[in-house]
């Protein structure tokens, strides 16, 4: 009996052990998932054994009332690799993108035009608030005593967009943009459907909540099925119910369900969008403001996503010369732009490089330790060589303005600018991605000592110290190989 009475207490210990121990690992488990930032991608890799890489142009054209939208494949092969996917927009002077979202974070770039525009993030306050009088009257109903005015409208936040800006908009938030300038508004948008706050699928899907998407041009690539898009998602629900959700009339219903409408998704606005944004010298200091707020909140912690995301800044122009990290006057510059430059971009785990380069400078070789790059033409042309695993060639050719590339991680890539001035920008799936440059300054071979080389390429040692330090003073730019010799000879 004594026997058994001791089998039963060490079975019983044995079992409360294990219970502890699955206990902790399911409290550790969740922790590490709570310490996990928002949007982080997922370990599910895309089939990236690309033989060959190809220069893209957009595949699919949408028209619309006041502008298009250009999309490249998304099912392509380099896009699947790098889970992206990638659309252009051209918006015309008083052409409104109407509000939607999507299933993936993306950054959008501004290439050429201004516009103002807006997020809606959940749980934020409207801080644009208008008081003024309309027609000698206030707005709504008639005052109350004592109430000396009432607010005409109130809304989130409005900002003031222009050439070289990028915006950081994380999945699921509606925004809207409108053209307020002269000339059109054209942006490229890059989408991370990899990314862990993409819960459907890894197709891009973006969802109107005004208007209907018309159907592609004549002509163009032949729509696949997942890529349709019909009315706006106030459309599907029936119109009694919506109309005693939104506390108005079954005609207000009708109106914003209006399947006939065939304006698109970018509507002309006859009269221009009257909406309450401060001007830009306001919104300057506005941004200093946010600024020195950021840098206080990062030293104090915050208290969620939503109250970081109601005062986060959420772009940055990157084309300003004044913020670039690699400057070469006789080759040209880079600029980038990561989380600790823009915190948002932590959220949406992208980040970003902008580049311009004098004709015949060179972009050295070098590859992407963390991430993948979407590279886009801007401007010009340049030639680009991209070799992948085991040494293949995978792209030799030329890079035309408004053509993207996809680079894969770990992909060698070198450019070298063809016309006067070639400009692109690159888009990374990380927020801090990281560079490394196989020769030049900060460089592997440049860190490297010099009977490695010797040996690694059997090499004398004179050949060796040349390879090293040739270039050993110039960082990720370079200056062709004339204007060395011109700078050689003056220094001599």
């Amino acid at each position: 009996m004594g026997s058994s009475a001791a089998l039963f207490t060490w079975a019983f210990a044995l079992l409360l052990l294990c219970h502890c121990g699955s206990s902790a690992r399911i409290s550790v488990s969740q922790q590490q998932e709570q310490d996990q930032p928002y949007g982080q991608r997922r370990f599910q890799q895309g089939w990236c054994g690309i033989e060959r890489l190809s220069a893209l142009e957009p595949s699919r054209r949408v028209p619309s009332e006041a502008g298009v939208t250009e999309y490249f494949d998304q099912l392509h092969q380099e896009m699947q690799c790098a889970g992206v996917s990638a659309q252009r927009r051209t918006i015309q002077p008083r052409g409104l993108l109407l509000p939607l979202f999507s299933n993936a974070p993306k950054l959008v770039y501004i290439v050429q035009g201004r516009a103002v525009g807006g997020m809606v993030i959940p749980g934020c306050p409207e801080t644009f608030q208008w008081t003024q009088q309309v027609e000698g009257q206030q707005w709504g109903e008639e005052e109350e005593a004592g109430q000396e005015q009432r607010f005409r409208d109130e809304h989130q936040r409005i900002q003031q967009f222009r050439e070289g800006d990028i915006i950081a908009v994380p999945a699921g938030v509606a925004h809207w943009c409108y053209n307020n300038g002269e000339v059109p508004l054209v942006t490229i948008t890059i989408s991370d459907v990899s990314s862990g706050a993409n819960q459907l699928d890894n197709l891009h899907r973006e969802f109107l909540l005004a208007g209907r998407e018309r159907r592609a041009e004549q002509g163009a690539q032949m729509e696949r099925a997942e890529e349709r898009k019909g009315l706006n998602l106030l459309s599907g629900f029936d119109v009694d119910f919506l109309a005693e959700a939104l506390g108005v009339d079954r005609e207000v219903v009708k109106k914003i369900q209006n399947p006939e409408d065939k304006r698109g998704e970018i509507v002309h606005v006859e009269r221009g969008l009257q909406v309450l944004h401060p001007s830009r010298s306001i919104e300057q200091q506005v941004q200093q403001q946010e600024e020195q707020e950021e840098q206080l909140r990062g030293q104090c912690p915050r208290n969620g996503l939503e109250e970081a995301y109601c005062t986060m800044k959420n772009r940055e122009n990157i084309a300003d010369a004044m913020l670039a990290d690699y400057y070469n006057p006789r080759a040209g510059r880079i600029a980038t732009l990561n989380s600790q430059k823009l915190p948002i971009l932590r959220f949406i785990q992208m980040s970003a490089a902008r580049g311009q380069l004098r004709k015949n400078a060179l972009v050295a070789p070098r590859w992407n330790v963390n991430a993948h790059s979407i590279l886009y033409a801007l401007r010009g042309s340049c030639r680009m060589q991209v070799v992948g695993h085991r040494g293949r060639n995978v792209f030799d050719g030329e890079l035309r303005q408004g053509q993207l590339l996809v680079v894969p991680q770990h992909f060698t890539v070198a450019m070298q600018a063809r016309s006067e001035w070639f400009e692109w920008i690159s888009f990374k799936t990380n927020d801090n991605a990281m560079v490394s440059q196989v020769v030049g300054k900060a460089s592997v071979l440049r860190g490297m000592p010099i009977e490695v080389l010797m040996n690694s390429y059997r090499i004398s040692r004179e050949e060796a110290r040349r390879l090293k330090f040739n270039r050993g003073f110039e960082t990720s730019i370079f200056a062709p190989s004339s204007v060395r010799e011109q700078q050689f000879e003056l220094g001599n």
